[in-house]
């Protein structure tokens, strides 16, 4: 059984991978708006998760699936309107429901590789859960300062703590006139629940953590989490405040973590030449990039048909 999860999820993540190379090619666009490659990234972590999809004619896999895949149909016939199907790039069975290995070798193989990567993925998460606690508890001695907002002596840059119930939490000299920016920021990653995001794609990373890709992907998904943030941001204060956002970014360019949304969480470099160059999309524009979304995940999360 635990030899059939891992063939699956070794196949996922061989499809994800080729996915998150295309979304990482696609950032590279510098007339895209950094929201969009932010939520280009829901694609492949959908194909980490989930290893079915529609088949459809105009799927990426169709092109794919000429080179050295097997395409398996889970539910429904070839030309009707709803059709399921997987993609297998193993292809070391003969049966899928359950998987039957070509050679009693290859099925050795595979149950022994997919305790290793239970062990290891599981003492990935467990570290990371430890990690978690210990960056959260920096929070308990924090004084509150109003709302939800609270002042702490152990933490160098503001950022928000904790998924169910966020708290914004800021350094304890930090300067009254960089609040206005810093509380925006935060603000907008929790209405966007950012954190739950956060968490999701590190739960990701630690079940495919045999797939170096996987953690590029992460780094590059939290990157484009601050810089979409940074341009909602703008989007709301207006372009003339560009050059006193970098600024108040700069006062806060200190230590972040991967498990909260820091107000520094990205090269500041990066995000700074983003904040200078904000131009305001129109509405046209915002439509156009709209459909852009829509039709670049048709392409990416459906698959080949039988």
């Amino acid at each position: 059984m635990l030899g059939e999860i891992f063939y699956w999820v070794l196949n996922m993540s061989i499809t994800a991978s080729v996915m998150g190379v295309i979304v990482l090619l696609l950032r590279k666009i510098r007339k895209l708006p950094p929201f969009v490659p932010y939520l280009l990234w829901v694609v492949p972590f959908i194909r980490l998760w989930v290893p079915f999809g529609l088949a459809s004619e105009y799927s990426l896999v169709n092109l794919i699936s000429k080179l050295t895949t097997r395409t398996v149909p889970i539910y429904g016939n070839a030309g009707s309107l709803i059709e399921l199907t997987t993609t297998n790039y193993i292809m070391a069975a003969d049966d899928y429901f359950p998987i039957a290995y070509k050679s009693s070798q290859l099925e050795a193989v595979f149950s022994v590789a997919s305790v290793v990567w239970m062990i290891i993925g599981t003492a990935i998460l467990i570290t990371s859960i430890v990690i978690y606690f210990i960056t959260k508890s920096e929070i308990r001695s924090a004084r509150h300062y109003r709302d939800n907002i609270y002042l702490s002596d152990k933490v160098s840059s503001p950022a928000v703590y904790g998924i169910f119930k966020p708290r914004i939490v800021l350094p304890a000299d930090i300067a009254q006139d960089d609040l206005e920016y810093i509380l925006l920021h935060e603000n907008t990653h929790i209405r966007r629940g950012d954190n739950i995001w956060r968490l999701i794609a590190i739960v990701t990373a630690c079940i495919h953590w045999f797939d170096p890709l996987v953690w590029i992907f992460l780094k590059y998904f939290l990157t484009d989490m601050e810089l979409s943030c940074d341009h909602r941001v703008l989007s709301k204060s207006g372009p003339e405040k560009q050059k006193e956002y970098a600024s108040v970014l700069l006062n806060c360019a200190k230590g972040r973590t991967v498990f909260v949304s820091s107000f520094k969480g990205a090269k500041v470099k990066v995000r700074i030449e983003n904040i200078l160059s904000y131009k305001k999309i129109t509405v046209f524009s915002g439509i156009c990039f709209a459909l852009l979304i829509v039709i670049i995940a048709a392409i990416l999360l459906t698959n080949a048909a039988v």
